[in-house]
C-alpha cells in the first residue's frame, strides 16, 4: 500500500522559511515523479515544484521559482520543499504527490493536470503572516 506522509507545515511570517517533509512508503521511489501541489481557500489546487526521482531533474511554477526548493533523499525515501522568503499569498494546504509514467512530460503538463497524480498526501497546512 502506497502511503505518503507529509510534515513540517506551520505558521511562519512573512519573509520566513518551512521545510516540508514527505515520507513515501509502498512506492517504486526511484522510477517516477513528486510533486507539491498547494491549495488555498475558494482556489484550485495548483501544482508548484516537482522532481524526477531518475535524475534529479526539477521543475516549478512560476509563482514559487527561486524561493522554493524541491530535493529528494533516495536513502530515505523522502522529498522535501525548502521554502524561502515567504509570502502571506503562499498560504494554504500543501499536498504531497505522486506520479508514475513523468518520463516525457514537461514540467508544465506534470504541474497543471493533478488529475493525473497516482497517490496524495494527506496534506498540512501552511500559514503565513503580514
Amino acid at each position: 500500500q502506497v502511503r505518503l506522509v507529509e510534515s513540517g507545515g506551520g505558521s511562519v511570517q512573512a519573509g520566513g522559511s518551512l521545510r516540508l517533509s514527505c515520507a513515501a512508503s509502498g512506492y517504486a521511489f526511484s522510477s517516477n515523479c513528486m510533486c507539491w501541489f498547494r491549495q488555498a481557500p475558494r482556489k484550485e489546487r495548483e501544482g508548484i515544484a516537482g522532481i524526477y526521482l531518475g535524475n534529479g531533474d526539477t521543475g516549478y511554477a512560476d509563482s514559487v521559482k527561486g524561493r522554493f526548493t524541491i530535493a529528494q533523499d533516495n536513502a530515505k525515501n523522502t522529498v522535501y520543499l525548502q521554502m524561502n522568503s515567504l509570502k502571506p499569498e503562499d498560504s494554504g494546504m500543501y499536498y504531497c504527490a505522486a506520479r508514475s509514467r513523468c518520463l516525457g512530460a514537461s514540467w508544465d503538463e506534470i504541474l497543471t493536470r493533478s488529475g493525473d497524480i497516482n497517490f496524495w498526501g494527506q496534506g498540512l497546512q501552511v500559514t503565513v503572516s503580514s
